[in-house]
C-alpha cells in the first residue's frame, strides 16, 4: 500500500503542477462581434471557441486544449486588468459597419494597453482578413505599435474550390510552423513592416503575410487571414494542405513563448 502511495504522488504532484501552471488562452469577443438571426433569435457567430459549424474556432480551441492551455474570452475592451493572467490574446478580423451597425473600432486607448501588457511578456496574435472583410485603419492603430501595418490589398485570392493552388504557400525551414510544408490562405491582405518586425510567411509572389515581432518581454504575431477557422482545418481542403499541422506548429509555438516569457 504504501509503495502505491509513493507510485501515485509524482503523478499527482504533476497533475496539480499542470493545472496551476495551465496557460490561459483569450480570445476576443469584444472588437469582432458579428450576429446573425437564426429561428427569429439573434446569436453570436464568426471566429468563437464554441462554434463547431465552419465558421468557428472550436478545432484550434481543441488544438490549444490538448496542449495543455485553458481557453477564455474578453467580450469586454481589453486593459491591463482584464488581460492580466492570460497568456495569449488572440484578436481576430475586427468588425467592419457592414458586419455590425455598432462596431468596437480600436482605439488609442485600446491599443495602449494592449501593447503594455505585450511589454510586460503577453502573447499577442493579430489576424486581419482581406480588406473588404476587415476593419484596418482601426486595427492598423494597435499593429502600429509594433512596426506593423495591415495593407489595403488581396493576395492569393482564390475564385472557389477548383482553384486551390492560388491559396497555396510552400513552407521551408521555417521556425513556428516546423511539421507543416504546404499550407492554404485564401484571400489575405500583406503586411508592411518596419523597425524590428520580421516576416514569418511569404505569399508566392514574395508579399509578407505573416510576422512577428518582439516587443518588450512579450511577442506579437500578425497574419493577413482568420486562416485557422474550421472551414479549413477539418479536412475540405486537398489532402497535400497541412492547415491542421501548421494550427498545431502556432499554437504550440505561441505557447512556448509565453512560458519563456512566464507571461501567465
Amino acid at each position: 500500500m504504501i509503495r502505491k502511495l509513493i507510485f501515485c504522488a509524482p503523478l499527482v504532484l504533476l497533475s496539480i503542477a499542470n493545472s496551476a501552471f495551465a496557460q490561459k488562452v483569450t480570445l476576443d469577443y469584444f472588437f469582432n462581434h458579428e450576429v446573425h438571426t437564426v429561428n427569429g433569435s439573434v446569436t453570436r457567430y464568426h471566429y468563437l471557441w464554441t462554434d463547431k459549424a465552419n465558421t468557428g474556432f472550436s478545432i484550434w480551441g481543441d488544438i490549444f486544449k490538448n496542449r495543455g492551455a485553458t481557453l477564455d474570452t474578453l467580450g469586454n475592451a481589453p486593459t491591463l486588468q482584464n488581460l492580466k493572467g492570460s497568456a495569449i490574446y488572440i484578436i481576430v478580423d475586427p468588425d467592419t459597419k457592414k458586419e455590425n451597425p455598432n462596431p468596437n473600432f480600436i482605439n488609442e486607448q485600446d491599443a495602449d494597453q494592449i501593447a503594455q501588457w505585450v511589454k510586460s511578456g503577453g502573447v499577442l496574435v493579430l489576424m486581419a482578413n482581406d480588406s473588404a472583410n476587415v476593419e484596418l485603419p482601426h486595427f492598423n492603430i494597435l499593429t502600429s505599435h509594433f512596426g506593423m501595418h495591415f495593407n489595403d490589398d488581396l493576395q492569393n485570392h482564390v475564385i472557389d474550390d477548383k482553384h486551390f493552388t492560388d491559396g497555396a504557400v510552400v513552407i521551408v525551414n521555417n521556425p513556428i510552423f516546423k511539421t507543416a510544408k504546404k499550407v492554404f490562405l485564401k484571400d489575405v491582405c500583406s503586411i508592411s513592416l518596419t523597425g524590428n518586425a520580421k516576416p514569418a510567411l511569404r505569399a508566392t509572389n514574395g508579399a509578407v503575410i505573416a510576422a512577428i515581432a518582439h516587443y518588450g518581454k512579450g511577442v506579437v504575431f500578425a497574419v493577413g487571414d482568420p486562416w485557422f477557422y474550421n472551414e479549413y482545418v477539418n479536412g475540405r481542403l486537398p489532402a497535400d494542405y497541412e492547415n491542421d499541422k501548421a494550427a498545431s506548429d502556432l499554437a504550440g509555438w505561441l505557447l512556448n513563448q509565453s512560458l519563456a516569457k512566464n507571461s501567465f
